[in-house]
This record gives structure tokens, sequence and C-alpha cells, in this order.
């Protein structure tokens, strides 16, 4: 059952009910329905979504709005304005005249709670109104019962081409498709990622929307914004023009995080190394650093050098180091050596596997997709396990912290500032 976003009860300064459509044959259906429910017939509006957005945009939403969408030429693109001016809480049933499946699947995964077909019928109605009180009238429990158990890992790259974006790929394919947990995949590499064309996936505006405009960022917008690669995994990435530098202060990142807590189990960050010197508040979140690197004298140093900037910046942040692309016999610096340099052991080898890598390039899929019996995907695997060891250790206190502030919460006393000074 959807809304626009969260409910949050039933509060006493908004109206119960509002309604804006488009003609009196439907009006003159709905009024005595509305009626019969207890509420006032003067809400029923005439004019459609667009007047809805306009008179919302200065008033107070109602915990029930209904909307016609007759008049829209654009229907999923006038719900979007709808949701910029709806409060958290309202619960939106949209009618319209055009009988498409496609377009009923589209509006309840934008955060419609119903799609009625004219003509309306009173019954039809009714149990519309009906249902859509339930939502309000349904136990919720506490903040903390409703907490879901979130784990988040960034995936850091010592030098470009270590695999780090292959790693992170398929560890939200293994965790989403193998282990069936909801799974957010972002992707920060603005302009160069390649997390939603290693799925052959386009990529989509979701990620550049959110850095231009993080105030918009809340449970719908993630709905809209990330792109389903299978049933749990949803991916936020781009491809940025390369002309336009990335202009943020990072504020973007940690809300999509935040948002990710409450949406998914898992949450994986491709986050090139770049990115952390810039914006190092991305870990703020993150329950375990994969550092991945690769048996080179200039991968080493700058593992040293990573490993050294968790220890002093971000030390609730666990690290868990994966040498990446390892040929028997071939490497640069033993793996003794390597872990004498970086002073800790290596806690996950990946052999080199070129033949797999084209294979898994040639069909559009995760290299564990692609050859999941194969050695690196069995590295991979192990990789996994260790992230939910290492990120089950302190979840549940993340967890709590993050249950203490919703965005959805920030969002709607947004709306009502912005409407009070007004």
């Amino acid at each position: 059952m959807s809304t626009l976003s969260k409910p949050g009860g039933m509060p006493g300064n908004r109206d119960p009910f509002a309604a804006y459509i488009c003609d009196e044959t439907a009006l003159d259906v709905l009024r005595p329905v509305v009626i019969e429910l207890g509420w006032q017939p003067e809400k029923c509006n005439k004019g459609g979504l667009r007047n809805a957005v306009q008179s919302l945009s200065v008033s107070a939403s109602p915990n029930i709005l209904m909307v016609d969408l007759s008049e829209s030429g654009d229907p999923l693109n006038d719900i979007n304005a709808l949701a910029e001016v709806c409060e958290p809480g309202t619960v939106v049933i949209a009618i319209g005249q055009v009988n498409d499946v496609r377009l009923y699947r589209d509006l309840l995964a934008s955060g419609i709670h119903d799609y009625l077909l004219k003509p309306l019928s009173a019954s039809v109605l009714r149990d519309s109104l009906n249902a859509a009180q339930a939502v309000f009238s349904a136990p919720r429990g506490s903040e903390s019962d409703t907490v879901k158990r979130h784990i988040s890992t960034a995936i850091i790259g010592t030098r470009g081409g270590v695999g780090a974006s292959t790693l992170a790929t398929s560890l939200a394919w293994h965790y989403s498709a193998d282990k069936a947990m909801p799974t957010a995949l972002l992707d920060l590499d603005v302009h160069f990622g390649t997390g939603a064309l290693t799925l052959d996936l386009e990529p989509g505006r979701g990620l550049t929307d959110a850095i231009d405009n993080p105030s918009r960022i809340d449970g719908l917008f993630i709905e809209r914004a990330m792109i389903r690669a299978n049933d749990n995994l949803a991916i936020l990435s781009a491809e940025a023009p390369i002309n336009s530098p990335l202009m943020t202060d990072g504020a973007a990142f940690l809300q999509l995080q935040e948002e990710f807590r409450h949406a998914f189990e898992m949450t994986i960050v491709d986050l090139p190394r770049n990115m952390l010197i810039n914006f190092p508040h991305v870990l703020n979140d993150v329950n375990v650093a994969t550092v991945v690197c690769e048996m080179t004298l200039a991968s080493a140093r700058d593992t040293i050098r990573v490993l050294s900037w968790l220890k002093a910046n971000a030390g609730h942040v666990t690290p868990l180091v994966v040498a990446n692309k390892v040929q028997a016999g071939a490497a640069e610096i033993s793996k003794a050596d390597f872990e004498a340099s970086i002073e800790r052991k290596i806690d996950v080898t990946l052999p080199f596997d070129q033949k797999g890598a084209t294979a898994a390039a040639k069909l559009g899929k995760t290299f564990i997709d692609a050859s999941s019996s194969s050695k690196v995907s069995s590295g991979i695997k192990q990789v996994a396990s260790r992230i939910i060891g290492l990120g089950d250790e302190d979840s549940d206190e993340a967890a709590e912290a993050a249950g203490k502030k919703s965005l959805f919460d920030l969002k709607g006393l947004m709306v009502k500032k912005d409407k009070a000074d007004a």
C-alpha cells in the first residue's frame, strides 16, 4: 500500500480529504460518497491535477487527496510535481480515463495509493476511500520496532583499474539475487561510472538530479530515480557530461544513504578514491570499507595511505583488504612483502580471470552472474560473507541511530515552513 510519503498519523490541523476533479459528472458521483463518509462536499474542487498542485503549494495537504489526471498530457511528470508540494503522510488516489496496465503500474510505483477509471461508480469510490483511511488506522509500532537491519560497505580501489567497480557490481548482484536481500548500489563515479553499464542498463538522471537538488531526496525520489536490475537490486549511477564539473558539498550523498537505510538491507557504495578525499563524510554511515588492491608497488603504497586515512578519519569503519587480479608467479610484489608493507594480512585474494571478465562484458552481466562457478566468484562470495559478518557487529547500533531522525520528517518540516513563510 503506497503513499507519496510515509503515513505519519492523522494530524488535527489537516483536512481529512480533498479532491480536484475535472468534470461535473464525476463530481456528482463523488460528493454523496464524501458526505456519507462524514467529510465536507465543499472539498470536492473543480479542476484536475495541475489545479491541485497550484492549491497545495500554498496550503496544507489533506490526509487523503483525490486528483483527476484526465486533462494531463504527462501523468507521471505531473505526479512528480504533486509530490513536490505534498506533505508527509498524504495518501493519493488518482482517477483517469486511460485504461492502460503500464500506466497503472507506473503510477502505483510512483507512490500513488490507487488508480480509478472513469466513469466512476459510488461503490468503487467508497471502497477506495475506505482503503485509504485504513492506512491511517492501521497500527504502527514504535521507531525501534520498524528499524531494519542494514549494512553499508564502500568499495574503494587503491588504483584505477584494480577492479573495484567489478567487485561492487558483483557483490550487489550476489546480495540481491543469491541472498534475496534488498540492495542499493550507489556508483559515485559521476562522470565515468560503470555500475549501470556493467548490467546493460541506462543510468538515467537520478544521481545528477539528486546532486543538483538534494532537498528533493526522499523515499518517493528513491523509488523513481533508481534503476531496477532485478527484484531486489536498485542502482543509482550517472554518465554526467565531462564538461560539467561536480558542483556539490556532498550533502546529497549523505541523504541518499539515509534513504537507502530505510528502503534496503544492504548498501554498496562504489567510491572512487578521489571522492574519498573530497567528500570524506560519505563514510559516516558506512560499516565496512572494502579496500581493493593489486600486487604492485604503487598499489601497496596507496593501500597503506588509504588504511592510514581510514584509521585517522573513519575509526568506526572496519577495513577489509581484497587483493584482485592475482597471478601466481607474475606479481610485481609477493604477497608476503605486500602484507609486510601494509602491516596486516590480506583478507581475501581473487585470482586473475581475463576470460571470465570478457565473457561477462559480452553478456552484459556482472562477473559473478556470468561465471558463478569460477574461482573468482567463489572469492567474491567470501568477500560478501566477510562484509556481512563485519557489518553485523555494529549494524544494530547504526540502525538505532538512523531511526532517530527521518528525512521524511525533515522534508515535512521544510514544506510546512515554506508554506508558513508564504
